[in-house]
């Protein structure tokens, strides 16, 4: 046998094993073909659509985003505003305490916020209120009567009988001579 023999027409092979022919496929594999073009096109056109969508409503967040984030930079500055306008309110208070309580000393009436004035004015009211009713008591102990002291009848214990004598015409009025 020769070589031209021995080689027998073999269908060509594509490396994956499968059997490769050059007829032309046939009607049935033509409309397979077709549906599965057709079922892939419609897949990439509903991913095109959910992409458009997708990128569609990014926009719109990111705008709203945006929209956001000026929102924010307004509302910090309000906010520092309102912290402003509440540190002078709070400093106009304490002042104004101060003002009306002039009994009490100023460097004693502190605080940051109007809570903190108001408990330090009400310590210091306490204490203000201690003072001056411990002062007041020690007045008391200490007080000597206005004017002359009250009449009272002499003693005549110890005295001799000349000088009762003498006591007794000077109260009446009269001169003693001794």
């Amino acid at each position: 046998m020769s070589d031209e023999e021995k080689k027998e027409p073999q269908e060509n092979q594509n490396p994956g094993g499968a059997p490769e022919s050059n007829a032309a496929p046939t009607e049935a594999e033509l409309e397979a073909i077709k549906a599965e073009l057709e079922e892939e096109r419609k897949a990439k056109a509903a991913a095109e659509a959910a992409l458009a969508e997708k990128d569609t409503r990014i926009g719109e967040l990111e705008t709203k985003l945006d929209e956001a984030d000026q929102n924010f930079a307004s509302l910090n500055t309000q906010v520092t505003q309102l912290k402003e306008a509440h540190s002078s309110a709070v400093s106009k208070y304490l002042e104004a305490v101060k003002t009306a309580n002039p009994t009490i000393p100023a460097d004693v009436i502190a605080g940051s916020s109007i809570e903190e004035i108001d408990a330090s004015l009400a310590r210091a009211t306490t204490i203000a209120g201690a003072v001056k009713a411990n002062l007041e008591a020690q007045a008391k102990e200490a007080k000597v009567p206005a004017g002359a002291p009250p009449r009272t009848e002499i003693n005549l214990e110890g005295l001799s009988p000349r000088e009762k004598i003498a006591a007794g015409i000077q109260q009446k009025g009269g001169t003693s001579q001794t």
